[in-house]
């Protein structure tokens, strides 16, 4: 019988294998270390959800009706009060956010909700979160991968992707490479979409929003910029993020989702709120985080890792300069699992990426085994 899709045209054969699952072995070696498996693969929250967050969402339990896919006035206006309090985008208003269910729905969906198709192309970056790659395949478009506008050569793409600070590798795309990007996006036409979930997580170097009137000239057409609070927040459960920019592209995207139904809960909407209002927690966050960051730091290049980059984000970037998937196998019999450069692009074939997202007692497990 043919599958949905048509026939010969299964989940295998449009997307590549899902990439924690090509570990599976490794992960199993692992956790047969005799103080059991430390995980530094996944970049997932471990620490609290902060308590005003939950307290929101508790008050806004009660919501037997349907919400909004636009959401409510306060929580945009929450969004736009934060992206100018914390990264200096001004001119913004409440009709150019929309909530999204969670970040990676959007990035995964975004090609085909703007109608893209066989005949529009996507540049994603050089090493890349694997989800720009598969929503644009899911919806038929071809795929270049390029870091500069130089590589990026004549063609004229439909959507451009940028990733600052970068995952995998942490790097920092400073202004004039973004004003570079923007302006070479817009003499073609093109939608350009900075992913910047790790916009708050800058360690070495001060990140930069598209949208900054440094970068943009205090313009957002052909711009959309991605916002998570599931790194600032411990927020990643909820299931809740927005993007913002260019009014035209946020109200077809708005006009989509309405008839998809893709809608974040009420009381995830308010407990966004709650969350892009207050910046105590961030700071809290950052310093537990800068404390695991520099204890790894020292045990890796203790025991022979170079890192590179890594200046922002929530991981290392480190190599023992030999195929990556031999260093997760080193990692495994120190009882600790990584994720593969190789993940995310050919040129991370001799990187693992390293999170720092783990506990406080599984950082220090990790450390003490790598020294």
């Amino acid at each position: 019988m043919p599958s949905a899709a048509g026939e010969g045209r299964g989940v295998s054969s449009r997307f590549p294998d899902f990439p924690w699952d090509t570990i599976a072995a490794a992960k199993q070696r692992a956790a047969d270390h005799p103080g059991g498996l430390v995980d530094l693969s996944i970049g997932t929250p471990v620490d609290p959800t902060p308590s005003a967050v939950r307290e929101a969402l508790v008050a806004a339990a009660d919501s037997p009706g349907y919400p909004t896919v636009l959401g409510p006035e306060s929580v945009r206006r929450a969004a736009v009060d934060w992206l100018e309090r914390r990264a200096g985008v001004t001119g913004l208003d409440t009709d150019q956010v929309l909530l999204t269910i969670g970040s990676k729905e959007l990035i995964a969906n975004l090609p085909t909700q703007l109608g893209l198709g066989p005949d529009q192309t996507v540049v994603i970056p050089e090493l890349a979160y694997p989800t720009y790659e598969v929503g644009a395949r899911y919806a038929g478009c071809q795929v270049v991968a390029a870091d500069s506008t130089v590589a990026m050569g004549p063609q004229s793409p439909s959507l451009v992707y940028l990733n600052s600070p970068a995952n995998p590798h942490g790097k920092v795309l400073g202004p004039e490479h973004l004003r570079k990007v923007v302006q070479w996006a817009r003499e073609r036409g093109a939608l350009l979409v900075s992913d910047e979930c790790y916009l708050e997580f800058g360690w070495e170097a001060e990140p930069l929003s598209v949208l900054h009137p440094d970068v943009c000239d205090g313009s957002h057409e052909g711009l959309l910029a991605v916002q998570s609070l599931s790194k600032r927040s411990n927020f990643a459960g909820y299931r809740g993020a927005f993007l913002a920019g260019d009014r035209d592209v946020v109200g077809e995207l708005l006009a989509v989702r309405k008839h998809l139904g893709f809608m974040v809960p009420a009381p995830v909407q308010h407990a966004m709120a709650a969350a892009l209002a207050d910046d105590e927690h961030v700071r809290a966050q950052r310093t537990l985080y800068a404390a695991r960051r520099d204890a790894l730091r020292k045990a890796l290049t203790g025991s022979g890792f170079t890192i590179d980059h890594s200046e922002a984000s929530l991981y290392l970037w480190a190599t023992r300069g030999e195929p990556c998937r031999q260093t997760i196998d080193w990692l495994a019999e120190h009882g600790i699992l990584a994720a593969p450069g190789d993940f995310y692009g050919p040129r991370g074939a001799e990187h693992v990426r390293i999170a720092f997202t783990a506990t406080d007692e599984r950082v220090e497990a990790a450390v003490s085994r790598l020294l």
